[in-house]
């Protein structure tokens, strides 16, 4: 019994200090973490903040489609498709190709996510910021929002960052229960939008045409 005991002290100790700390700022440096974005005066006291970054060889203008499309009958979410879809938060798999009816977002739109509540815009700036305002959601805040930050001529940082404030103990239990999840989703998502980005900067994808899936 005791060593099982020490077994899952030793994991917990594990996972709330170093592995966390990592999962939250996964890809991020220090100009990241510092950086105020554009969504950031919107929750103030989150009771979790996690920002996560890739950078991306394409610029703001080829990765900038790919995020004002995202959702369920739209573009998709870039992740892993099977769980989105075995859940029911996507219908299909996610677009490899740039869709022209979903590209003229704006402040107030919602965009939808299957079976889970759709996502209000709060802020968008074209080819610099899109802001999601999911407040007020039962138990728990969550804003959410990505940041495009130009590197150079042919680099870009693309930044994701949650904010979240839960109002009740269950719900702050709920969050701590979902972020391992929540880290790898977000991950393969940053990644999805990366690989898109790129492809579509070198020339290999045709930016009007039709649906194509993965």
């Amino acid at each position: 019994m005791f060593p099982t005991l020490l077994v899952m002290l030793t994991f917990a100790v594990l996972y709330w200090f170093p592995i966390r700390r990592w999962m939250s700022r996964w890809g991020a440096t220090p100009s990241d973490l510092s950086r105020v974005m554009a969504g950031d005066s919107l929750l103030v006291d989150p009771t979790y903040s996690g920002t996560m970054a890739v950078i991306v060889n394409a610029t703001p203008e080829d990765i900038w489609p790919w995020l004002v499309q995202i959702g369920y009958q739209r573009g998709g979410l870039y992740s892993y498709d099977w769980l989105d879809r075995l859940f029911g938060y996507l219908d299909r798999p996610s677009a490899t190709r740039i869709l022209p009816e979903f590209q003229h977002l704006a402040v107030g739109d919602e965009i939808p996510l299957g079976r889970g509540p759709s996502w209000p815009v709060a802020v968008i700036e074209p080819c610099h910021a899109l802001v999601l305002d999911m407040r007020n959601m039962g138990g728990f805040d969550w804003v959410w929002q990505f940041g495009l930050y130009t590197v150079d001529e042919e680099r870009t940082r693309l930044v994701s960052r949650s904010h979240v404030r839960t109002q009740t103990v269950w719900a702050r239990l709920f969050t701590y229960a979902i972020e391992p999840a929540g880290f790898l989703m977000t991950r393969r998502m940053l990644l999805g939008v990366r690989e898109r980005a790129e492809v579509l900067r070198a020339g290999c994808t045709d930016t009007h045409g039709d649906r194509r899936t993965a």
